[in-house]
């Protein structure tokens, strides 16, 4: 992993980690470009898991690190339309659970932050156009920032960001998957 040997050669104390790269992309699974698929499997998993990875055991030793995930709403629920992009932000925020509870006590946290629709410019680059009914009141990206970021310092290991977040969060643990997979799939297109 190129940044983490770049810290290691240039003897670069990593207390901090934020993982916030990642894409998405729409369309029905068997219809979609697999090298996109797979790409974004690289970038939004394996990437956030290795630098985590690489990070992790210093920040264990020292007694002191915070680590920041950036998972979704998309993490709460099958999303048919963009399956593999809401599949990964489950997986980021379940890893991101479990690491925090594995560090407990350590001096580490991990925080998944879990917004929901942001004007960063997402559905023109995942294909959505600039239709989907998620996106006509996107949160600003400076908004999303400063609740992580409080979220990380006050160690919180999940960070709703948003109403609707909240909401969606609540909403997924009480109303059954069905529905929730039909209400992703309609949110996510024109």
């Amino acid at each position: 992993m190129g940044v983490f040997k770049f810290t290691q050669a240039h003897d670069l104390e990593v207390n901090v980690l934020i993982n916030n790269a990642g894409f998405g992309d729409s369309g029905k699974f068997a219809e979609c470009n697999w090298q996109k698929q797979y790409e974004m499997v690289q970038v939004d998993i394996t990437a956030l898991m290795q630098l985590t990875f690489c990070f992790l055991p210093g920040m264990i030793e020292r007694k002191h690190g915070k680590i920041l995930n950036l998972s979704s709403v998309a993490a709460f629920c099958a999303g048919p339309g963009m399956s593999v992009y809401y599949a990964s932000k489950a997986f980021v925020r379940s890893f991101s659970e479990a690491v925090a509870e594995e560090v407990k006590g350590s001096g580490v946290t991990v925080t998944a932050l879990c917004p929901g629709p942001t004007a960063t410019g997402f559905e023109v680059a995942a294909d959505m156009g600039n239709g989907s009914k998620m996106f006509k009141k996107a949160a600003k990206p400076e908004d999303v920032a400063k609740a992580g970021i409080r979220a990380l310092r006050l160690g919180k290991v999940l960070c709703y960001q948003g109403t609707f977040t909240k909401c969606m969060s609540f909403l997924s643990r009480l109303v059954p998957r069905s529905v929730t997979r039909k209400y992703a799939g309609k949110m996510d297109n024109t």
